[in-house]
């Protein structure tokens, strides 16, 4: 268990509050680890994944002993699931990538999500082909910049297992939230289709599968046949604006790379408890009203200059009671004693200001 860390100076309290929960998220950090037996497909693979990643991306060179699948069953000790929790919490990093290749199980890519410095949930794909970037002589995009995701297939949105790697891959492509989009500042695209979809995979069958309650045991258990789920196709594309006479541009794609052909094999999905945790969300605040998120709060505006008003209405009021500056000016008999003195004409026939009578005695 990690200890709790209490700032000693001005610089380590900056670096806690950076790492604290935040109501809008960082771009999440990968970190791409190596098991034991790798290859040189799964080596060109994560290279090629740790490129579209970058700058929010980290890479370890030495191979680890580590199996997310065997730990979470309860196989061996739960060595690789503490040594996931200890790099999460010491490089601030939410997900994983772990590569291991074996006889059973080839070219082997893992998906590890975290929350709260926890394994919220798993899931491992097979590299079956793939092609990289300097195969294909085409311009790339600047790294750091947010792809378009792009999912054509309904399963994404009906079956389980395609609803939670969608999940996966769009929490690991996600970059900084943006408030509006550029079209010159979109540079690429990842679309993520699946091969034909059987007559077995219909919705009906996608519901009975989200409702059968999991078996225990084993990770290995807990799967289904993966071989009639079609094959997850990755493909990258760049953008290119050209004119077209009206305002919305003609829109060009250029394969940029990497492609990459996987298949589904185990999943571990999440606690519910965990699960519940990590959807949760925070109160709105008065500065949420600005940046639009929840709902707009009656009688309450937010100028150009960006500073929150409110408008408050107060009921009518009788004028004939307010309370005024006491003057000897507003007495009752000052229009009279002013009446008075009027009337007294000069010698050309204008009539002037009273005067001032003097006192006698």
């Amino acid at each position: 268990m990690l200890r709790t860390i209490k700032p000693k100076n001005a610089r380590s309290k900056r670096v806690l509050d950076a790492r604290a929960p935040k109501e809008i998220e960082d771009p999440r950090t990968a970190i791409f680890v190596k098991g034991t037996h790798t290859g040189e497909v799964l080596n060109h693979v994560m290279r090629e994944l740790m490129a579209l990643k970058r700058p929010d991306a980290i890479a370890f060179n030495k191979k680890n002993p580590i199996y997310p699948f065997q730990a979470s069953a309860g196989a061996g000790d739960s060595t690789s699931l503490s040594s996931l929790e200890f790099w999460s919490a010491k490089n601030d990093a939410s997900m994983f990538v772990v590569g291991q290749t074996t006889k059973k199980r080839p070219h082997g890519l893992t998906f590890v999500r975290m929350f709260d410095g926890k394994v919220l949930d798993m899931t491992e794909v097979g590299v079956d082909s793939w092609v990289g970037m300097s195969d294909l002589k085409t311009p790339k995009s600047t790294p750091g910049h947010k792809p378009l995701m792009h999912f054509a297939s309904e399963l994404f949105d009906t079956h389980p297992r395609f609803i939670q790697l969608k999940s996966m891959l769009i929490d690991f492509f996600n970059g900084e939230e943006i408030d509006s989009i550029c079209l010159p500042g979109l540079e690429h695209v990842i679309s993520v289709t699946c091969a034909p979809t059987p007559e077995s995979l219909n919705n009906a069958t996608a519901i009975a599968y989200s409702t059968r309650p999991a078996p225990s045991g084993n990770a290995d258990s807990t799967m289904e046949d993966t071989s009639k789920l079609p094959k997850v196709h990755i493909r990258t594309y760049t953008l290119k604006l050209l004119a077209s006479g009206t305002r919305i541009p003609r829109v060009e794609l250029t394969p940029m790379g990497p492609s990459l052909d996987l298949d589904l094999r185990r999943h571990q999905t999440a606690d519910p408890e965990l699960l519940k945790q990590a959807m949760k969300r925070p109160k709105l605040k008065k500065t949420d009203v600005e940046k639009g998120l929840g709902k707009k709060k009656k009688n309450l505006e937010v100028d150009e200059m960006g500073d929150l008003r409110g408008r408050v209405h107060v009921g009518k009021q009788d004028l004939g009671k307010l309370q005024t500056r006491k003057m000897k000016g507003l007495k009752a008999g000052a229009d009279e004693e002013e009446g008075e003195g009027e009337g007294e004409e000069d010698e050309d026939g204008f009539s002037g200001p009273a005067k001032k009578k003097r006192r006698q005695g």
